[in-house]
């Protein structure tokens, strides 16, 4: 099958020839972003490949139609940027990677929380200027602390894994109590008690009409004032609005954000020489307690030939008509 790649890195194109070694697909890469403007590139392609920052609204999907495109392959696992009712009315394959590494992001949202916590990111900048001061960068242990683990999937689970060997309290909040999870002592209670009891939250939830702006004005008064915040899942989860006036307030010992609700243009992108016009990001990395970082918790080695191998094989599945739990309209009440 020949398959356009939009939104293709180098990283992108080494990791799908790696995987595509012996088979027939072929691939050809872009590094434009998909939207109503760039459609037009997937002409004569029966499949396209798309990340998280491309846009696959109603308009989109009409015209990657009208081209001749029958199969959508998403590279990563969340989809809220696709309109799926438009994709079923255009008889368009929607195909994600439902599972890669969790390590990469439990291991990433670890690294967040030990830089926060220990400032290590402010200790660097310090030395690299000859201030050797410890003003100003105290923590604290992580053992006997309670963290709070709000979506217990792959990565959640993962992460309360590694969380349990530093001595942790973990509590932790889901629709689905995670059996693996229970095993570990992993406390399941209300988002309230879990927001309330926790030196720690850390996000791990699809975006949906029911998780957008969970974390928002009501939710977020209810941390406690020293706690650290991590989110690595998706930025609409978390009111930015909302969080800018809390820390304005001096609350939170530090809140790490992988993920932002307006990255789209922004991310992936080297904007040194421009000026962002964006004052709620500007006015976010500001703060001295902020960690933003560009997305890049999937980025590991193994994550990536994870999305590469699976993306290769649901292509496979398709042309071969084999049913896959990948095909988004087979899992799309459990995000």
């Amino acid at each position: 099958m020949k398959v356009l790649v939009y939104s293709a890195a180098q990283y992108t194109h080494d990791t799908f020839k790696k995987a595509n070694q012996g088979q027939k697909h072929q691939f050809v890469y872009s590094d434009a972003t998909l939207n109503e403007h760039t459609t037009s590139l997937a002409q004569d392609f029966q499949a396209i490949c798309c990340f998280v920052d491309d846009e696959l609204n109603a308009k989109v999907l009409d015209k990657l139609a009208e081209l001749g495109v029958q199969l959508i392959l998403l590279r990563c696992t969340g989809f809220n940027n696709i309109d799926i009712a438009a994709a079923k009315k255009n008889s368009i394959t929607v195909m994600r990677v439902a599972n890669y590494s969790p390590y990469s992001v439990a291991e990433f949202t670890i690294a967040m929380i030990l830089t926060l916590n220990r400032k290590l990111h402010r200790s660097y900048n310090r030395v690299r200027e000859g201030n050797f001061l410890l003003d100003g960068l105290l923590g604290f242990d992580l053992n006997n602390k309670t963290v709070g683990i709000v979506g217990t999937g792959s990565i959640g689970s993962v992460l309360a894994k590694i969380l349990s060997g530093f001595g942790c309290h973990l509590l932790a909040n889901d629709v689905i109590e995670n059996e693996y999870c229970l095993s570990l002592g992993v406390n399941y209670v209300s988002l309230t008690e879990l927001l309330q009891r926790s030196n720690i939250v850390s996000l791990h939830l699809p975006l949906t009409p029911g998780t957008f702006h969970l974390m928002n004005k009501k939710t977020l008064s209810l941390m406690q004032d020293d706690a650290i915040l991590i989110n690595t899942s998706r930025g609409a989860i978390v009111n930015t609005t909302d969080l800018i006036t809390e820390l304005k307030r001096g609350r939170f010992s530090g809140v790490g954000l992988d993920v932002y609700e307006e990255e789209s243009g922004l991310y992936y992108h080297d904007l040194r020489d421009q000026i962002i016009d964006d004052d709620m990001f500007a006015r976010l990395i500001g703060f001295p307690n902020v960690l933003v970082t560009g997305h890049q918790g999937f980025f590991t080695n193994e994550a990536l030939n994870d999305i590469a191998t699976i993306t290769l094989k649901n292509i496979s599945d398709y042309e071969a008509g084999i049913s896959s739990s990948n095909t988004i309209s087979h899992c799309e009440k459990n995000g």
